[in-house]
């Protein structure tokens, strides 16, 4: 996690109803009682401090060095970085301060899929995607899925995954081989396109429709 951002300062740290962005995955993980350990790669002091008030022994700070310190460092490189300390022996679930809305029954079911797919044989790895059944066309208003003179329904269109980057699961054996946390072997873990859990926040209309969205939860709680 960056101590820095763009279109919403300080956003992982920022408060949303009172909470800092950031302890609304960490709370969303720990309650799975999934994960031994919540290991936060960062730059910020700030951000150091406040897992470690809040999370206690069960956060692992690493500190970013500053050849991965940037807007443009490639999160691949970073979580490279992570697993040359934390071992390759692991199974990695890789998510960001950024998805708040992600719900607990999520990450258990997403990462039962995994656990029973590796089990099997049948992947290596496994990403959060939006299925996608529509027409769509490239920059040049060529269609890429479909015949406009044929016309098929969008229902009966071949689905197209895309890439939600909600979360990421993966070993650190694939990691090694691939040098990418989607590996040779992958697996969706398919999403509804309109679910609030893929609201990734980006901007300050996306903490707006976040923050709506979460209070509205703490009142029917």
């Amino acid at each position: 996690m960056k101590g820095h951002s763009e279109r919403v300062p300080k956003k992982n740290v920022r408060l949303m109803n009172g909470k800092p962005l950031f302890f609304y995955i960490a709370d969303t993980l720990k309650a799975t009682n999934l994960f031994e350990q919540l290991a936060i790669n960062t730059d910020s002091e700030e951000i150091n401090e406040l897992a470690i008030s809040e999370y206690g022994t069960w956060v692992k700070i690493i500190e970013r060095p500053v050849d991965l310190i940037g807007d443009f460092v490639s999160m691949n490189a970073i979580i490279d970085y992570d697993i040359s300390l934390l071992g390759i022996d692991h199974d990695y679930f890789q998510t960001h301060s950024t998805n708040p809305l992600l719900k607990k029954d999520t990450v258990l079911a997403a990462v039962d899929q995994y656990r029973q797919g590796k089990s099997e044989k049948k992947l290596d790895s496994l990403f959060s995607v939006n299925a996608i059944q529509t027409r769509l066309y490239d920059k040049h208003l060529s269609p890429l899925n479909h015949n406009p003179l044929i016309l098929t329904r969008t229902q009966d269109l071949d689905v197209i995954y895309e890439e939600n980057s909600n979360f990421y699961v993966f070993s650190g054996q694939s990691f090694l081989q691939n040098k990418h946390r989607i590996g040779c072997k992958p697996e969706p873990y398919v999403m509804a396109r309109n679910s609030i859990e893929c609201i990734d926040i980006d901007d300050i209309a996306d903490w707006d429709l976040a923050e709506t969205i979460m209070k509205n939860r703490k009142n029917d709680d």
